[in-house]
């Protein structure tokens, strides 16, 4: 009787521990996104209120790093290369910091992104780029810590910084007219060898249209300057369904001299293993 009382009160006291209350967190996270011209941006961070206190030049003191936010630090996610200032910043994460001084504030993408709040140890090595940016007063208190994008264009965006009566935007570039020159030059231009390789190989693998395959892929040779043993390998298959055994043979034994001058068995053997199918070994 002893042993079961003493079971009851085990799982009890388990129970007890499993059941957790949920509050509300007092510095709640947030994830915002935004698409500036054709690159992706994200930035999570945790916001703390003012709750009747002075913010920066008290709570949050001039001239201090500041984590930029509560808990972990706050993360801003690129998947294009941006400018900031004069510095070029690759795709990645990277962690927000900042030096508020009364007037502006330094602006500090650091490329260690795991940290909970400042680092341990300040690496100046790992400081992507920095900058300063004017600090603007708002005509009303902003209660919780907020980020925003702000002025957003086709070619940059300032992410916005708000808090008690401060607000301050870092200006960040994208390289649009980049991408867009260098994709209206690719149309404008036609397709090059590789997109006649891929459509020519697509309806080989999906059966559509062999003879329109035919014509891609025999592009895609007469456009390369060296075209590689696998394109000659797929033309060989290609010609070989579209019922011309004697172009088959021909781009498989051109397949197989340069597989062999490159040294890669697989395609010596599946070159040989056709060329014998097709009596031409």
């Amino acid at each position: 009787m002893k042993n079961l009382l003493l079971l009851a009160c085990t799982v009890l006291f388990s129970a007890g521990m499993m059941a957790q209350i949920e509050t509300p967190q007092p510095s709640p996270s947030q994830k915002i996104e935004q698409k500036v011209g054709l690159t992706d941006i994200t930035v999570e961070y945790s916001r703390p209120a003012m709750r009747d206190r002075k913010i920066f030049g008290g709570l949050v003191p001039y001239g201090k790093l500041w984590r930029t936010g509560a808990n972990q630090n706050t993360k801003i996610t690129f998947d294009k290369p941006v400018m900031i200032g004069d510095t070029e910043l690759k795709p990645g994460s990277y962690a927000i910091y900042t030096k508020p001084n009364k007037n502006n504030w330094e602006v500090y993408f650091y490329s260690d992104a795991n940290n909970w709040g400042l680092p341990q140890e300040w690496d100046e090595s790992k400081v992507a780029a920095k900058t300063t940016v004017d600090v603007y007063p708002m005509p009303m208190n902003i209660e919780s810590f907020t980020m925003t994008f702000d002025d957003v264009a086709h070619d940059q965006a300032h992410l916005g910084m708000l808090w008690e009566n401060t607000y301050v935007g870092v200006p960040i570039k994208v390289m649009t007219d980049k991408e867009v020159s260098a994709n209206i030059d690719r149309v404008m231009n036609g397709p090059n060898a590789n997109d006649y390789y891929a459509s020519a190989v697509y309806y080989l693998e999906t059966g559509k249209d062999i003879d329109q395959a035919k014509k891609w892929i025999d592009k895609a040779i007469e456009m390369s300057d060296n075209p590689p043993f696998w394109q000659y390998r797929q033309q060989s298959l290609i010609y070989a369904k579209a019922g011309d055994k004697k172009g088959a043979i021909k781009a498989a034994r051109k397949s197989l001299e340069l597989a062999k001058k490159n040294g890669n068995d697989d395609y010596i053997a599946l070159n040989e293993k056709s060329l014998k199918e097709w009596g031409a070994m």
